[in-house]
């Protein structure tokens, strides 16, 4: 929800940054979709991941995030007056889902060793 607000609500006329950072909504845009993807693992019942498969799960989140990316990207494109779809934002999105996969797989699905 709070994604979804953020990419289409217009922010013309209010003062978003104070600092002239290049490239930084790129970074906050992975930063979204990297914490996206831990807490769609983290919000699954352990009887769903049970039932699916802890790997397969996670494959669904990011699979739903990318998507989820590329819609919204194309939505600001089509149905907003001053928000515009890039593909870098794009290509952000996607890389933060990746990343945050990667993240919860370190985290999550770690063998224990057996000393």
């Amino acid at each position: 929800m709070f994604v979804t607000f953020s990419s289409l609500f217009s922010f013309s006329g209010i003062g978003t940054s104070r600092f002239n950072i290049p490239h930084m909504d790129k970074a906050v845009h992975f930063t979204f979709y990297s914490v996206m993807v831990v807490l769609g693992y983290l919000a699954m019942p352990k009887s769903k991941e049970q039932v699916v498969g802890r790997s397969k799960l996670l494959w669904y989140i990011v699979l739903f995030a990318v998507l989820y990316g590329i819609i919204i990207e194309v939505v600001q494109h089509v149905a907003t007056a001053d928000r515009h779809g890039d593909p870098l934002d794009a290509l952000a999105n996607s890389t933060g889902a990746i990343v945050g996969m990667l993240a919860v797989r370190f985290i999550f699905f770690r063998v224990p060793s057996l000393k």
